[in-house]
C-alpha cells in the first residue's frame, strides 16, 4: 500500500482533490504510472522486414521497462529519433540499412551513445570485429538463432545496458582460422556478372529481369557474394567492386 503525505498545507490540497473527485488512490496511479515512465527505455527498430517488426514488438511487449517500440525506416528517421532519446536500444538490421558503411554505425554511436543489437541474417566477422573489439554498446544475434538467445539479448540490453554476443557469432569469432589477404576470393562467373550489375544500382528484380532469373535465384547469389567477400551490404560490395576494377569509374558515375 502507498500513502501519500503532504506536510503543512498538504490536508488542504488532499481536501481540494476530493472535492474535485480526485481520490488518494487516484494520485497514487499517477505517481505510480510516472515511476514507469521514468524507468522505460526508448526501443528504436531498424528493420524493413515486416515479419521481424512483429516479432521484435510482441517480444518488447513483454518486457516492463520497454517503451512503445519506435519505428526507423531509414537512416533519416533513426538520426531523428535517436536525437529525441535518451540512451535508447536500437535493434539494427545492419545489412537492410541503408548506412554507408561501419564508420558511419560507429560515428553514430560515439554521438548518440546507445545500446545496439545487430540482428541480421548474417554479418562478415570482420565487421562484428570491427562494432565489437574496445566497446560495449554492441550485441550480435542472428535472425537465425534461438528464441531464448534472442530474449536473452533483448533483456539484457533494455534492463542492464549489457551487451550480448549469439553462440554462433561467438565461436567463429573464437575458431575463425587467419586467411591471406592476397587469395582472391572464389566467386564464379555468374556472381562475378551479378557484382558487378549489383555496383552498377540495378536491384535484385531488376537483376532477374535482365538475366532472365527468378528474383530467389539472384537472391541467394547475392547472399553468397556477400559471404564469400566478407561484406554486409550493397556499399561495401560496391566498394570492392570498385577496388577490383569489375566496374569502371567512368561507367560507375553515368
Amino acid at each position: 500500500m502507498v500513502c501519500l503525505y503532504f506536510p503543512g498545507k498538504g490536508n488542504k490540497k488532499m481536501r481540494k482533490y476530493h472535492e474535485q473527485g480526485i481520490s488518494g488512490k487516484h494520485i497514487c496511479c499517477i505517481f505510480v504510472l510516472l515511476l514507469v515512465l521514468l524507468v522505460m527505455r526508448t526501443v528504436i527498430l531498424a528493420d524493413n522486414q515486416d515479419i521481424t517488426k512483429v516479432g521484435v514488438k510482441y517480444l518488447c511487449s513483454l518486457i516492463f521497462e520497454a517503451g512503445p517500440v519506435q519505428q526507423a525506416v531509414n537512416k533519416k528517421t533513426l538520426i531523428q529519433l535517436l536525437s529525441a532519446s535518451s540512451h535508447p536500444v536500437v535493434i539494427l538490421d545492419y545489412t537492410l540499412f541503408d548506412l554507408s558503411g561501419v564508420e558511419e554505425l560507429l560515428i553514430l554511436n560515439d554521438r548518440f551513445h546507445p545500446d545496439w543489437i545487430l540482428f541480421s541474417e548474417e554479418l562478415s566477422l570482420d565487421f562484428i570485429r570491427q562494432v565489437t573489439v574496445g566497446s560495449e554498446s554492441f550485441s550480435v544475434v542472428l535472425k537465425d538463432c534461438s528464441l531464448n538467445e534472442i530474449e536473452t539479448a533483448l533483456r539484457l540490453a533494455i534492463l542492464q545496458s549489457k551487451h550480448y554476443i549469439c553462440h554462433r557469432v561467438a565461436n567463429l569469432l573464437q575458431n575463425r582460422k587467419s586467411v591471406s589477404e592476397a587469395d582472391p576470393p572464389a566467386l564464379t562467373s555468374t556472381e562475378w556478372e551479378i557484382l558487378k550489375l549489383i555496383a552498377l544500382g540495378k536491384t535484385t528484380k531488376e537483376i532477374a529481369e535482365e538475366r532472365f532469373s527468378s528474383t530467389h535465384t539472384i537472391t541467394t547469389h547475392r547472399k553468397n557474394i556477400f559471404r564469400k567477400l566478407d561484406v554486409n551490404n550493397v556499399h561495401e560490395a560496391t566498394k570492392y567492386a570498385l577496388r577490383a576494377g569489375i566496374v569502371d569509374l567512368a561507367e560507375y558515375y553515368i
